[in-house]
């Protein structure tokens, strides 16, 4: 497997990462103009066989902190810690960037995620109900 990193839109992976976040997230979309739209998007892919099979998506805010957005893995290649991988990745390269602090948010139904944010160091800082009443956990890493 290789873990690919491309700083801004990845066009030439962008059909393969919106099938495979479909393919995550439940048949949802991912709309080309939402990843422009994010100033200094980071992706990190995980290919095998020039598929995809990871992602890891992710980008500034504006308090200085760095966003882990989306991420995900084929459903036939989990627990082979892929997306430990990617994240691992993620906070390499963001911290080479010059970044500090990481921030996601988790969904309690989403377990494996929460618990891979806690294996690499997360803490829990607060949680919120989202625009569409989901309940978020707020999960953030200082990097060393």
């Amino acid at each position: 497997m290789q873990i690919i990193v491309v700083e801004g839109v990845s066009y030439a992976w962008l059909q393969q990462l919106q099938k495979l976040h479909a393919h995550v997230f439940d048949g949802a979309h991912l709309k080309l103009e939402k990843l422009e739209a994010k100033k200094d998007l980071l992706c990190i892919f995980a290919v095998e066989n020039d598929e995809m099979v990871g992602f890891k998506l992710g980008y500034p805010q504006p308090d200085g902190v760095f966003y882990s957005w989306l991420g995900g893995v084929k459903e036939t290649m989990r627990g082979r810690g892929i997306a430990s991988q990617l994240m691992i990745q993620q906070h390499e390269k963001v911290q080479q960037l010059g970044y500090q602090k990481v921030r996601t948010y988790g969904r309690n139904e989403r377990k494996a995620m929460l618990i891979t944010n806690i294996k690499h160091g997360f803490d829990v800082t607060s949680t919120f109900v989202d625009k569409k009443g989901r309940h978020k956990i707020v999960f953030e890493k200082l990097l060393n």
